[in-house]
């Protein structure tokens, strides 16, 4: 357990500095023992406040799509408190986009 200490101390860093940013799926693992994930099922906008807080660039957010290009993917990473923070959200495509990508592409959902 103790090789799991950097990622769990980044969590406690994070509990106490942003209390008040929405609570998400925590992941530490001894595959990446100095990595901390924080998933959000819960919007856009709770990606948004992390990912300010923990100063990820948005040029430096990478944007997917899964589940036929019904959901985003979005994922950031940041140093923090001696650990790799990656920070992942998922949220349904907004519907307006996906009729203009697909007309851009060419491809009907």
């Amino acid at each position: 357990m103790a090789d799991l200490s950097a990622a769990v101390r980044a969590l406690q860093s994070l509990v106490a500095e942003f209390p008040e940013l929405p609570a998400g799926a925590v992941s530490v693992t001894d595959i990446w023992d100095d990595r901390l994930e924080l998933a959000l099922h819960n919007g856009l906008d709770a990606f948004e406040a992390w990912r300010a807080a923990l100063g990820i660039s948005p040029t430096a957010v990478v944007l997917r799509t899964q589940g036929a290009a019904r959901t985003w993917c979005l994922h950031g990473e940041a140093a923090y408190a001696g650990a790799t923070v990656r920070l992942v959200a998922y949220a349904p495509v907004q519907a307006g986009l996906l009729a203009h990508e697909e007309a851009a592409s060419g491809v009907a959902a």
